[in-house]
This record gives structure tokens, sequence and C-alpha cells, in this order.
């Protein structure tokens, strides 16, 4: 990967933190994601003792994870403190008294701070776009799932905002907009992590807006604005961002502008160890080739 489309994690930490208040009002499509992912857990027969959010964010899972799975620890993880104090408020203290209160930790997705098979289940809407080292990352949530536990996600895939990839396309030499990865990489990189039974699919959801100006609002709301290391130093101009507009408006229909959110879905599962004859774990040993 080009380093000028890398996240810059420290930028990252901080959007998230400023967005924590603004972030509820405007994350229509990731609470949209959210029930179709929880959708998908009523053809899924497991019962997780402890359950990771990885990536919660504000915590719009946290209670529909809880009432699905009442007796699991649900552990809210995520890079932004300030999401994750907010999330801890979406549970009121006279409920906390009744049910189990998701614990909170600040963490990298990439580097979990969690022992090894910590969870039986490790849920995550719409975080996987924003790690440098997708493979790695699935190699930690691999890491920390008990055998036989289960790995649900969602993330965008390459035609996320092409309008707006388009509508920068030749206006400058920044990069504008994250890169994103491709469902079946993804798929590959589940394989190379361990995981067994990987089931991918993806849908095309797209937003509209009266203006340009309003899709930028609403990404700086829920703190997803551009955080590539090849983004622009400093304000952009008046000039950049009419040619940008103007790029843009090919693109209406209707009256709206649309933006384009290319969903990517997929779970797999953590297998058992297999066992030999006297119940210990089979290892497979590859010959050392020669040349």
């Amino acid at each position: 990967m080009k380093d000028e489309l890398l996240v810059d994690k420290h930028l990252a930490r901080r959007s998230f933190e400023r967005a924590a208040a603004t972030y509820d009002a405007a994350a229509v499509l990731q609470d949209e994601v959210c029930r179709r992912m929880l959708a998908r857990l009523d053809y899924i027969k497991l019962q997780p003792a402890a359950i990771l959010d990885a990536g919660s964010g504000t915590g719009n899972a946290l209670a529909a994870l809880g009432k699905r799975y009442p007796q699991a620890r649900i552990i809210a993880l995520d890079i932004a403190l300030a999401m994750l104090r907010r999330a801890r408020r979406r549970v009121p203290w006279w409920k906390s008294l009744l049910a189990r209160r998701p614990d909170a930790v600040c963490g990298d997705i990439e580097r979990l701070p969690l022992a090894n098979a910590a969870v039986g289940m490790v849920w995550s809407n719409l975080t996987l776009q924003w790690v440098n080292e997708p493979q790695r990352a699935l190699a930690e949530l691999q890491r920390v799932l008990a055998s036989g536990g289960l790995l649900m996600f969602s993330t965008f895939g390459p035609d996320t905002l092409k309008e707006l990839r388009r509508a920068y396309r030749d206006v400058d030499r920044y990069t504008h907009v994250n890169r994103f990865i491709d469902m079946h990489d993804l798929g590959d990189m589940l394989v190379a992590s361990g995981f067994a039974d990987p089931v991918m699919d993806m849908e095309y959801l797209t937003l509209t807006y009266d203006d340009m100006r309003q899709l930028m609002r609403e990404l700086k709301a829920i703190g997803a604005h551009n955080m590539t290391r090849g983004r622009p130093v400093g304000l952009s101009g008046k000039r950049l961002l009419a040619n940008v507009s103007r790029n843009y408006e090919m693109f209406r229909r209707d009256g709206k502008l649309p933006a384009t959110f290319e969903v990517v879905y997929g779970h797999a599962w953590k297998p058992q160890p297999r066992l030999g004859p006297t119940g210990r774990p089979v290892i497979d040993i590859k010959p050392e080739k020669r040349f």
C-alpha cells in the first residue's frame, strides 16, 4: 500500500474524539448497517460467554447484543476514549443494577489489549476500513477468539464514495478519499489468518444530499473525513472546492447528489483444534522445500 494512503492513526483518534458528541445524530448509515448485521445473527447458533465489540464507537450495537446474549460479558473497544464514554452512557445506571454493564477498553484493533482466546464472538461494524494492516487486524481478532468462536464484521468496499473520489480526480496531487479493501481480498485474508468457512457478500447503499458541502459536513460529524497521510496540509482553497463541487454536479439526479457506499459483510469461525487418537492437538508439519 502506498504510504500516502495509510491512515494517520493519531489524526483518526483525535477526529473520533471530537466527533463523539455529534456522531449519533449523523450516523444514519452506520446504524442501518448495524441493524442489518444484527438480523444476520438470527441464523447463527452460538451462545458466547464473552463478546468483543471491536470499534464500538458510541455503542450502537451494545443494547441489542446485550438483549440477545444476556449472560455474556460484553467488551466495548474503541480507539477514541470519548466514544467509549458516550457508549457507557447508553446504559442507564439503574439498568446496570439488573444486568451486566459493558466493559470499556480503549485500544487499537491492530494491537488488541486482550488475552488469547478471551472471547467467544467478535462483532465489528464498519471499523476495518480504518486499519493500515488488515491482515494483522484479522490475525489479532483470531487470536482473541476462543476455538469455535465467531467473527462477524462489516466494512466498506472500493466503490465507497466513488463520486467524491471522481470529483477530486486531477484537481491536485493529494489524496482525498481513504482506500477500501476488496471483498475477495478480505476473504483471502480471513483464510490466511486461520479462520474457517468464511462467508462474504456485499450490497450498495446510496445516500443523497442537496450539495457536496452537506456530505462533507456529515462525514466530519461522524469523524470519517480524510485521514490519509497524503491529505492536504491545511484548509483547501475556495477555488479547489469550487472545482470539486462542479465536478460532483455531473452525478446529480432528480435534484440530489448521490454518495455510494459499498458495504461488505463477512463472518468466519475460529476452528476447533484437530485432535489425535490420544486427545492431543494435531500439528501439521510441512517438509522444507529444497532447491
